[in-house]
């Protein structure tokens, strides 16, 4: 089997691959849930590549990723649920309807470029209604929608998001950063105490109203972490690159102080 630029070479390979008695034994074994793991990774990986700016490996990593869809979708076909083709439909039949002021006719284009419309058709789709080509029933709470299996500063700014379209939501930055220090006072007197489920719970809350001051700011958490996160491997490794010359110790036997005067001059070079 030769490669090709047409998603149905894709689609063959996956049934080829998932055929029993001739397909891949590995591939045979997977279902939907361990393969969630894997789609999940695949995201992650495409979000580094755009964070690196690395466009060979995010070509790469793009088609790690619609092997998942293709996946996925090739287990329901086996089940006699979809196909692929059926995704292609649901996600172009949503992509229409939520843009009718792209695609609809000149009175839907009016209506669809007013102010929260995006939200308004996302949400008569969350409650089954006329927007929905799903047919589905309507979801028990507002806040059904935001999926539990989200990183959860992700899951944060979507559950925070969903209450604010009905008014549930600090009007001020300044009222979310009270909160966040009353939280953290929360969390300070706990520590020491004899519950850690109250700690972790303390600290649970001050992560959602971090999470929430970020969003009132126009800062996605995740981002924003992922950047300090990487900003900390920069200065840790100038610290073990430098670390023996200046104490005359390896890391791990170098003091404290010593790490950290190499640190604050590790934060002179961003």
């Amino acid at each position: 089997m030769t490669p090709s630029r047409d998603i149905a070479r894709l689609i063959e390979i996956m049934a080829a691959l998932r055929t029993p008695g001739t397909g891949c034994p590995w591939d045979l074994e997977q279902d939907f849930r361990s393969i969630a793991p894997y789609t999940i990774e695949e995201a992650y990986e495409v979000a580094d590549a755009i964070e690196r700016g690395d466009m060979d490996d995010l070509k790469v990593e793009l088609g790690d990723l619609l092997l998942q869809s293709v996946y996925h979708a090739r287990m329901a076909e086996e089940a006699g649920m979809f196909d692929f083709g059926d995704v292609v439909e649901a996600i172009t039949a949503k992509m229409i309807r939520r843009h009718p002021h792209v695609f609809g006719d000149e009175e839907a284009r009016t209506a669809g470029m007013a102010k929260g419309a995006w939200e308004r058709i996302k949400a008569a789709e969350r409650a089954g209604g006329a927007g929905d080509a799903s047919g589905g029933s309507r979801p028990d709470s507002l806040l059904d929608s935001v999926p539990r299996a989200l990183p959860g500063l992700m899951a944060a700014v979507k559950l925070q998001q969903r209450a604010s379209t009905v008014g549930f939501d600090w009007n001020d930055p300044s009222a979310v950063i009270a909160k966040m220090r009353e939280e953290l006072d929360e969390v300070e007197a706990e520590i020491g105490a004899a519950s850690p489920e109250r700690l972790a719970d303390e600290v649970g809350d001050l992560l959602f109203v971090v999470a929430n001051l970020a969003r009132h700011l126009h800062v996605d958490p995740e981002a924003a972490l992922r950047a300090a996160n990487e900003k900390f491997r920069r200065r840790f490794a100038h610290i073990e690159a430098n670390i023996e010359e200046r104490s005359g110790r390896p890391l791990g036997k170098a003091s404290l102080d010593e790490m950290e005067a190499l640190w604050r001059e590790a934060k002179t070079t961003g």
